[in-house]
């Protein structure tokens, strides 16, 4: 019988929860290592990182120059602590910030010198692409009045989970758009419209800080969020290739739906959601894969609510012996 494929699925920007993996620190010996390798990277800035993410109130996390650094530090942790506690996942699919994370565990970069550039890139932001997200419960295609408004498509996250980007003023006029028209949505915590043209600049600059630290071709197989293919060698020694997403929309469900189609009904997939917010894996929850097929899902971490507790390291172990058991 052919092995299923583990899947590594990574978050990114708004998917940042207080607390998020914090009750497998301390406790999960490879994770404790990783997340203090990173905050010694990062020096008296991974002093403050440590204490928001362990003590903070969950407005604090919101913000680029805190969000991003820890979602790396806790999204390379956990998967270093998945590889070393069930092997290397087959593939890595990371959204955002996740894509990052990625590269790094695929070998294209080294985690000190990407938490580093990282850092730099997110302190140079100020006011670049100031604004923020929405995701909303409809498809790109119903949403032709909003976009007339302003605002751009920044991702796909399921048949039905499409965030908008766009400024403060552009969002408020979308927000009564969507609250008129009866549509779901909801507020991610960012105060930039990551993953539209407004970031561009940013993109440019965040390109030439990786273009210092030579990247390598993946060791791991990693779907892009941009092609919905896996990265190919070229695509992975190109700077601007990792720079650009910042300024390019996230084709997330595409990336997944197409590892879901080609592979999730035989021999079917193990999909690890590394969410806080056990968000990544909603979509697919929903492909008929998971419902009737032999593909299936384990979140790695807490419901919410529950972060930072114990019930993280019950979660990450009911992951791992799925893995063992190939359940």
């Amino acid at each position: 019988m052919t092995r299923r494929r583990v899947v590594l699925l990574l978050p990114g920007q708004g998917a940042q929860r207080a607390g998020m993996a914090a009750g497998l620190y301390g406790v999960q010996p490879e994770f404790t290592r990783w997340m203090d390798e990173m905050f010694a990277v990062l020096g008296a800035d991974g002093d403050g990182l440590r204490d928001l993410w362990l003590s903070g109130p969950a407005g604090a996390l919101d913000e680029a120059v805190v969000a991003q650094p820890l979602l790396f530090a806790v999204g390379h942790a956990l998967g270093r602590a998945v590889r070393s506690a069930a092997g290397a996942p087959d593939v890595l699919l990371g959204h955002s910030v996740g894509e990052l994370v990625a590269a790094c565990l695929a070998g294209v970069f080294t985690p000190e010198g990407l938490a580093t550039a990282m850092a730099g890139h997110v302190r140079r932001l100020d006011d670049t692409g100031r604004g923020g997200m929405l995701a909303v419960a409809a498809t790109a295609g119903e949403l032709s009045e909003e976009l007339r408004a302003g605002a751009v498509v920044a991702a796909e996250n399921g048949p039905r989970q499409t965030v908008l980007a766009g400024s403060d003023s552009v969002l408020a006029t979308v927000r009564g758009q969507l609250e008129r028209r009866n549509i779901t949505l909801r507020t991610l915590g960012s105060g930039h419209a990551f993953h539209s043209p407004v970031m561009a600049p940013a993109a440019r600059r965040f390109a030439q800080d990786l273009s210092r630290l030579r990247p390598g071709p993946p060791r791991t197989t990693i779907m892009s969020t941009r092609t919905a293919r896996p990265v190919s060698a070229g695509q992975a020694v190109d700077p601007a290739f990792w720079a650009d997403q910042i300024s390019l929309p996230v084709r997330y469900w595409p990336a997944l739906r197409s590892l879901l189609d080609s592979e999730g009904l035989g021999p079917g997939l193990v999909l690890l959601d590394a969410s806080a917010d056990r968000s990544l894996a909603v979509a697919a929850r929903g492909h008929r894969a998971v419902l009737h097929g032999p593909s299936s899902v384990h979140p790695l971490l807490a419901r919410s609510g529950r972060a930072g507790t114990a019930a993280d390291a019950e979660a990450f172990a009911a992951a791992v012996a799925a893995l063992h058991s190939g359940t």
